[in-house]
């Protein structure tokens, strides 16, 4: 797949709009790529309930695991399925609201400098070979659009210890990380 950004969309994407994000603060420079993962319910997967989280029309009486997030706002950037599919909830110039109580390298509120990339799955089961595809496109082609750099891909266990630990150790940061290292010599 060739990524391509414009009018801060992915055109991949499949587009679907939240109306859970914001204009970032004035000046704002785009530094940081968070990667999350999420199930609804946990350990189901190719439900539409993250899509309904994001866009506020999830039934929260529908399933029992749902009771924490009734008035909920929250979104992401991104939604790579387990599949390789991808879909955008929010422009890139746009804030996000994914990070919550957060900070990288002292700087507090992540969401205001930071592109959330959702991934479905879960801390303790291993990611599909397409999402880690996917998600390396993806990531190099931000880098190149907003000149991230390398290092500042970080998962949300690592701007919110304690309270967050996705996308989990079964995540393998060196496949990510190989995966970049190749498109960039492509």
């Amino acid at each position: 797949m060739i990524v391509e950004i414009i009018d801060h969309r992915l055109v991949q994407a499949q587009q679907l709009s939240s109306e859970n994000c914001d204009e970032r603060p004035s000046g704002e420079v785009i530094s940081l790529i968070v990667v999350h993962g999420i199930s609804l319910p946990a350990g189901h997967f190719g439900t539409p309930y993250v899509e309904q989280l994001f866009c506020n029309r999830l039934d929260c009486d529908e399933h029992t695991d749902f009771a924490d997030l009734v008035e909920l706002k929250v979104s992401s950037h991104l939604f790579i399925r387990r599949s390789g599919e991808v879909l955008q909830f929010v422009p890139f110039d746009k804030r996000a609201w994914h990070a919550g109580v957060s900070s990288y390298n002292g700087r507090e509120r992540c969401n205001d400098f930071a592109i959330g990339i959702e991934l479905e799955g879960l801390d303790w089961r291993p990611y599909q070979q397409v999402q880690y595809q996917v998600l390396a496109e993806v990531c190099f082609a931000l880098c190149q659009h907003s000149e991230i750099p390398d290092e500042a891909i970080v998962g949300h266990s690592d701007i919110a210890p304690g309270r967050k630990t996705d996308p989990g150790p079964s995540f393998v940061w060196q496949k990510l990380n190989g995966l970049i290292q190749e498109l960039k010599g492509a």
